[in-house]
């Protein structure tokens, strides 16, 4: 500085002293940090620093760093004016977390007042390979249906990578499949889509496990993991299955309700609903099903079992599961009813009469007896064996025999009709099953006489050397005087023992006086005896049977002519003797008469009483001829009464029981009575009150035939209604399908055999029979009636009758003695229109069993006292087992009511 007065130079410095006025000034308005995530923390990275154009404190800079959790600053450690801060890493970086940060680094002076200046910090986190690709779950639960197709996708996976650049791209694979199935599912390595690749089965795995990776690119490359669970849902693609077991065949037929025969298992691979399985069994069987588990069941007795009824059983057990649709499996099961001895042997009749001719071979075959036995196999083997008995002193074995497994009889001797009529025993019939069962027979064995015994004379009067019999004659005896009587015996009976005696002449041609009675063998004289017959005459007598061949032996009786006087008074006793006889036997004769007259008598007077009764019971006003009866209401309305029907029976008398009416015929017109004015009347009474003309209903029916064809005229309507043609309002048509009689009447079996009573009152009921119809009301109505035909000289109608509705067959009069068997036809008619009929052949056959119901009758033979007594003379010299006499007799009965005992 230059000072002009003085003039002096003076030196001056001058400090020029700074003020804050400048603001610390960054290089850059924005710093940027490329910092890797792998950096360790208490890394350094050096930033550029500040500059601020004061001095001194003024230039004095303070770094601050916003706040953040990852980076400080530490702030320059040199004394120069540019200091470079530095960042400060605290923690780890995340670039997943954190992949950029931006931070603010405010620069502050000394200076006052201070300033500031500011620089952006953007730290770029670098990505490093650290993290695994991760799924949105670990585990996924995908369900499908088995019948998926091919393609079909299962799900999508989706994977993630926090990760950036190739660290983040993905791959995905498949770890594994549990249980085995890798073919069955297929996955896109890039979309991650899991797709079926196969055929899924429910039944062969219902639940797959897969492991699936998610790989990315990095290095190294990290990987994720995740479960895929898929679940197979179930359709109803298996039918169920049924096993038996534990089978207990054959059943016996004696098995308790209850019994076990089989257990059933059944199974269905499906689940659910579709694994449901219920059984079932044949209807109508005798066994059911139990069921006593899950899936198992019983199969057990239901009800009794009969062998013989059915032997065995097809049942069809059906398992049918619940699925929609339904599937089901059936199983056949035989079940044979194994045999139990429960059925005796049975004979086809509890009794059979043999007829034997006498003097048969030893060991013939007489009879064959055959039981049948229901049961099988053993149980059904019959042996036969006779019931063992005695016969008089002797065994039933010494006489006949029975084969034990044909069950022929045998005669083991030859039978004598004379020592043995009847022989009765039974045979019996046994199984040889375990208990045994059996049965026995009857077997009534008549011996037929034959003519095998001459007839034997019986010695009485004066028996001379040589078996001749000498009597004394007087010659004034006059006609038709006994001389004597020749007297034999036959040991047959019947014709076999029907004696007839003959005279035969020992003189040549001359006519002898004397003449023998023809069944009597009394000797009488033809004439009365004068001097030129001989003093001695020897009469020839021939007595013979009427057997085949005839058998005979002769008598020689000799007879003296002698005077009168001269006779001992023996022979006038002997003559007395035999003239009493002759005329008892007369006697007898007419009693016989009388008892036949009497008998027959009382038929006729009970057929006329039974028959006047019958005819009693029609009733006495029983119409014969057809006429109008009283008018019916039939149809009647709220506006009147209009139709009338007319009624015409027609009565049937049938013999028996009350008429009937075969036929009604309804007339749908007025009652032909009611004059014109009375029917004016009611139509009038009719009409509505208030209303002009005539108003009515009517009604009317016809009747239409299955042949009638279209077009048939059906009736008159106006006319049969009695009204104008133009008085119809309305016609209403009701049709009723009428029975038509297309049905026949059927019996229930076609022929019958029925056992009745020798001796039964007249019009006994025997027999029931009973036909069945299908139609209805009178197409149903079956009447009976017989079939007639010829019984011998009778007609069938006087044995039995069967008529009218009754279902009755009654007996008018039989007798076993007249008819041991009546066969005959039953016919059963509808009294439908063009009514059918059904004749069956119902051989009723009516066996008229004997009753014991003739008391026996006495053959006359020899010298027949008063009172039917026989006279027979007997020598005291005879010794024991001498034939005195013999009694014969007959009974008109059969069986053992024949069988006679003195």
């Amino acid at each position: 500085v230059i000072v002009d007065r003085p003039l002096q130079v003076f030196h001056v410095e001058v400090e020029v002293r700074d003020i804050n006025d400048n603001p610390p000034v960054f290089p850059l308005r924005e710093q940027k940090l490329m910092i890797s995530e792998s950096k360790q923390p208490d890394s350094r990275f050096p930033l550029e620093g500040a500059s601020d154009a004061d001095i001194g404190e003024n230039a004095v800079l303070v770094y601050r760093l916003s706040q953040n959790e990852y980076f400080s600053l530490e702030p320059p450690t040199n004394s120069k004016q540019t200091k470079r801060p530095s960042l400060i890493l605290k923690k780890t970086l995340d670039r997943e977390k954190t992949p950029e940060l931006n931070l603010l680094l405010t620069a502050s002076d000394g200076g006052k007042p201070e300033l500031t200046g500011t620089v952006q910090l953007w730290v770029r986190v670098l990505d490093v390979n650290d993290n695994d690709p991760e799924f949105d779950h670990l585990e996924y639960k995908v369900r499908i249906m088995e019948n998926a197709a091919n393609e079909t996708l299962v799900i999508k996976l989706n994977a993630t990578d926090q990760d950036e650049g190739v660290n983040g791209q993905l791959v995905y694979s498949l770890m594994s499949i549990k249980p085995s199935g890798r073919s069955l599912f297929t996955l896109d390595e890039n979309s991650g889509e899991l797709r079926v690749n196969g055929t899924l089965d429910y039944e062969a795995n219902k639940f797959y496990e897969i492991e699936v990776l998610a790989t990315d690119k990095g290095t190294p490359p990290m990987v994720g993991h995740c479960t895929v669970s898929v679940e197979i849902l179930d359709i109803n693609d298996n039918a169920p299955e049924v096993t038996l077991t534990s089978l207990s065949l054959p059943v016996r037929e004696d098995a308790q309700p209850n019994t076990v025969i089989a257990l059933i298992s059944v199974s269905d691979l499906d689940s659910g609903v579709n694994g449901q399985v219920t059984c079932s069994l044949t209807p109508s069987v005798p066994f059911k099903i139990i069921s006593t588990f899950k899936n198992y069941y019983s199969l057990v007795l239901d009800s009794s079992l009969d062998r013989e009824r059915v032997p065995a059983y097809d049942l069809l057990v059906t398992a049918r599961d619940g699925g929609s649709p339904s599937l089901w499996t059936t199983v056949s099961l035989s079940v044979e009813v194994a045999d139990v001895n429960d059925n005796a042997p049975t004979f086809a009749q509890p009794e059979y009469t043999v007829f034997v001719k006498e003097n048969n071979p030893p060991g013939a075959h007489i009879f064959t007896v055959s039981a049948m036995d229901a049961d099988a196999q053993e149980n059904a083997l019959v042996s036969y064996s006779l019931v063992e008995r005695r016969v008089g002193e002797r065994s039933l074995s010494s006489f006949v025999s029975v084969h034990a497994e044909s069950g022929k009889v045998f005669a083991l001797q030859p039978l004598d009709h004379e020592e043995l009529e009847l022989l009765q025993f039974q045979v019996s019939a046994r199984d040889a099953g375990v208990p045994s069962l059996g049965s026995n027979v009857t077997l009534q064995v008549f011996v037929l006489d034959e003519n095998d015994n001459a007839p034997t004379l019986l010695p009485h009067g004066a028996v001379r050397a040589g078996g001749s019999v000498s009597e004394l004659v007087p010659r004034s005896v006059g006609s038709g005087h006994v001389v004597a009587k020749v007297r034999a015996v036959d040991a047959d009976s019947g014709y076999n023992a029907w004696l007839s005696y003959e005279l035969q002449s020992a003189s040549g041609s001359m006519r002898s006086p004397f003449r023998v009675g023809l069944y009597t063998g009394e000797i009488s004289t033809t004439r009365a005896l004068d001097e030129a017959d001989a003093a001695r005459q020897t009469l020839l007598v021939l007595v013979k049977d009427h057997g085949e061949p005839a058998l005979s032996a002769t008598a020689t009786v000799l007879v003296s002519l002698v005077e009168s006087g001269q006779a001992p008074k023996s022979f006038s006793q002997t003559s007395g003797r035999a003239s009493v006889s002759q005329a008892s036997l007369v006697d007898v004769n007419v009693y016989l008469i009388i008892a036949i007259c009497a008998v027959s008598s009382l038929l006729v007077l009970s057929l006329l009483l039974y028959t006047a009764l019958r005819c009693s019971a029609l009733p006495a006003n029983s119409e014969g001829a057809s006429g109008p009866g009283k008018p019916v209401l039939v149809c009647s309305s709220a506006v009147g009464t209009w139709s009338y029907s007319q009624q015409r029976r027609q009565r049937v008398c049938s013999g028996e029981g009350p008429p009937k009416t075969d036929l009604m015929a309804f007339s749908p017109c007025l009652p032909p009575h009611l004059d014109r004015d009375e029917r004016e009347r009611q139509e009038s009474e009719s009409n509505h009150p208030g209303q002009p003309g005539r108003q009515g209903a009517a009604s009317s029916s016809y009747s239409i035939f299955l042949e009638d064809k279209r077009g048939t005229s059906l009736g008159r309507i106006a006319q049969d209604l009695g009204v104008e043609l133009v008085e119809l309002k309305m016609l209403s048509v009701f049709a009723e399908e009428a029975e038509v009689n297309n049905n026949e009447p059927a019996f229930a079996r076609p022929e019958y055999t029925v056992f009745a009573k020798g001796i039964n009152p007249p019009g006994a009921h025997i027999f029931t029979v009973s036909a069945m119809d299908t139609d209805a009301q009178e197409n149903a109505l079956v009447s009976y009636s017989l079939v007639e035909r010829p019984v011998g000289e009778r007609s069938l109608s006087s044995f039995v009758s069967a008529r009218g509705e009754r279902q009755g067959v009654r007996a008018a009069a039989s007798g076993h003695k007249e008819l041991e068997l009546l066969q005959f036809q039953v016919s059963a008619r509808d009294a439908g229109v063009s009514f059918l009929g059904n004749n069956v052949t119902l051989a009723v056959q009516v066996f008229v069993l004997d009753e014991n119901d003739s008391a026996p009758t006495l053959l006359p033979h020899g010298a027949v006292g008063a009172c039917g007594s026989v006279s027979e003379l007997v020598s005291r010299s005879v010794g024991s087992g001498y034939v005195v006499a013999k009694v014969r007799a007959v009974v008109a009965d059969s069986g053992y009511n024949v069988w006679l005992s003195l």
